[in-house]
């Protein structure tokens, strides 16, 4: 497992933010401008911009140019590696839970009467 990765330490970075996290849901629905991602926030536009050069910086969204419009898209694939780190620790949490449960299920046994 890598310890150091300036790609997650990026991405980590960016999904820390509530405002981004809210920019990739919305992403996630499809492209959208930076004022149709302004509308829902009481942000202005150079604050937005920010957000979204971090969201860009970590790869996690990408530009796009139609005619004048520039819309923003989710590369979903950038969140693979993330995804593969957490799963890593689920994974030995899920077993110290089943573990758990078999120990627990041992001491609720009835007890024996005599």
């Amino acid at each position: 497992m890598a310890i150091e990765s300036p790609h997650l330490d990026a991405t980590f970075a960016a999904l820390s933010d509530p405002t981004r996290r809210a920019i990739l849901a919305r992403l996630s629905l499809g492209e959208a401008t930076v004022s149709e991602l302004m509308r829902p926030f009481a942000l202005s536009q150079p604050t937005i911009s920010k957000h979204l050069k971090v969201l860009e910086h970590a790869g996690l969204i990408e530009g796009g140019r139609d005619a004048q419009r520039r819309p923003r898209r989710l590369r979903a694939e950038a969140m693979k590696d993330a995804s593969d780190w957490i799963d890593r620790f689920r994974d030995q949490w899920e077993r110290r839970f089943d573990n758990l449960d078999r120990h627990l299920a041992t001491t609720r046994a009835p007890k024996k009467e005599k």
